[in-house]
């Protein structure tokens, strides 16, 4: 098995990795395949440790294809079917962007300022497959949380995700644009924490995405129109109708969008203590501010 795994580990070795899923290497891609062959589908975090299975003919004929669609460029979540975030072992598909682990630091975010508030309600938008908003319902079981996405896809996946994860009960997913779903008042100015992680991309910079992203992964989820801010500038417009006084709005952001976003909020009436997060290379990946008391 050694040599199998060796020549394999090789042949992925010349497989594109992208620089926003680090956990993926030609070893966590070739363990996590070797498993989804064996019909143990995991994603890269998870398949990356313990022993792998014994696989018969059929197995290693089936990890044999997935490796040749891996090296044509279908993203290993389609293939496992599995993505990890936080401490979620997620279902992925096409449907949704596959979640990624810079997305995370928006998490954590979100699940601090949701502990700060006694059975906050939270609502996130652009859910995409849930991961946000499940992160924050496993890691805050007193919030009630909400999410949306204009893809029905999207949604569908998201409570799979939710009946997956056995948190069907704690968060609940609607179809609609950006903060449509929740225009009543039920949430108008009652939102203690409101996320978002949009599409930013500019869409003339689409055409240069990795093919990996471009033909895989659906455009909705990462095209912000021709600055990349278009869904952004609607959420700084619409966020101080739901959120209550002192409510948190938090939301991730392209590189080197982040600090003019910072300095809009802070020159806007409606906010206060506005923060730039910044990830590990220092660069500024998400936005935090307080909806100003009225």
């Amino acid at each position: 098995m050694n040599a199998d795994y060796a020549r394999l580990r090789d042949r992925l070795a010349s497989a594109t990795f992208l620089d926003d899923k680090p956990e993926e290497t030609p070893d966590t891609t070739l363990r996590a395949l070797w498993h989804t062959a064996a019909g143990q589908p995991m994603s890269a975090v998870a398949a990356g440790e313990g022993e792998l299975p014994a696989l018969d003919a059929a197995a290693a004929a089936r990890l044999d294809a997935l490796i040749g669609e891996r090296l044509g460029g279908t993203p290993l979540a389609h293939l496992t079917g599995r993505q990890h975030f936080m401490s979620l072992e997620m279902i992925a598909g096409p449907g949704a962007l596959v979640p990624r682990k810079e997305t995370e630091l928006l998490a954590r975010a979100a699940i601090a300022l949701a502990r700060e508030a006694a059975d906050a309600t939270v609502v996130d938008v652009c859910t995409g497959c849930g991961n946000v908003a499940l992160a924050i319902a496993r890691a805050v079981p007193s919030a009630r949380v909400f999410g949306a996405d204009i893809s029905e896809d999207a949604i569908a996946l998201a409570r799979r995700n939710a009946t997956w994860l056995g948190l069907d009960g704690r968060a609940e997913f609607r179809t609609g644009d950006l903060l449509a779903p929740f225009d009543g008042d039920a949430f108008l100015g009652r939102v203690d924490v409101l996320t978002c992680n949009p599409p930013y991309i500019s869409s003339g910079k689409v055409g240069q995405m990795a093919e990996e992203i471009a033909r895989h992964e659906p455009r909705l989820a990462f095209d912000g129109g021709p600055l990349g801010v278009t869904i952004l500038m609607r959420l700084l417009q619409e966020a101080p109708r739901f959120l209550k006084s002192g409510g948190a709005l938090a939301f991730e952001v392209g590189l080197g969008q982040g600090p003019a976003l910072a300095r809009r909020l802070k020159a806007a009436d409606a906010f206060r203590d506005v923060r730039e997060l910044t990830d590990d290379r220092g660069d500024v990946r998400a936005v935090v501010a307080r909806r100003r008391e009225a």
